[in-house]
């Protein structure tokens, strides 16, 4: 399993008038664990845009346990269980500085050719840089 953690503090913008997250903001916390999960594997979304690669969503699922507030700090945890083919499925977990679990959730995602929007295997540097981390799947 290779996994990436991810620290963000909640902003203002992303509460109701109560001060809770709103619901919808978490697909938002989950391209960020996305987006660093990459980073740290040593490539990015831009780096696969640059290789003709698009990367859209296909499924999304959030389970809520607990409410996030504004001005906390939590942590966005990102993990992939298996090597991708054609789709990348990420799995995640939410969780304050308790660690108690806000929220748990998954998104499946598909290579596609930008060229041709024709789904494509994953990319060879991603493959050879799971292999260099050594992810056991």
């Amino acid at each position: 399993m290779q996994k990436n953690s991810t620290k963000i503090r909640i902003r203002y913008g992303e509460t109701d008038q109560m001060g809770v997250v709103h619901h919808g903001n978490y697909a938002h916390f989950f391209e960020v664990g996305r987006t660093e999960w990459l980073r740290n594997l040593g490539t990015s979304y831009k780096q696969l845009e640059k290789s003709g690669i698009m990367l859209p969503v296909v499924s999304l699922q959030a389970n809520f346990k607990k409410s996030a507030f504004y001005d906390e700090i939590i942590t966005i945890n990102t993990y992939i269980k298996k090597i991708p083919s054609v789709k990348i499925e990420f799995d995640y977990e939410i969780t304050n500085k308790e660690n108690e679990i806000l929220c748990t959730g998954n998104t499946i995602l598909v290579f596609v050719n930008a060229t041709t929007m024709k789904p494509t295997r994953c990319p060879e540097f991603i493959l050879d840089k799971l292999k260099e981390v050594n992810l056991k799947c």
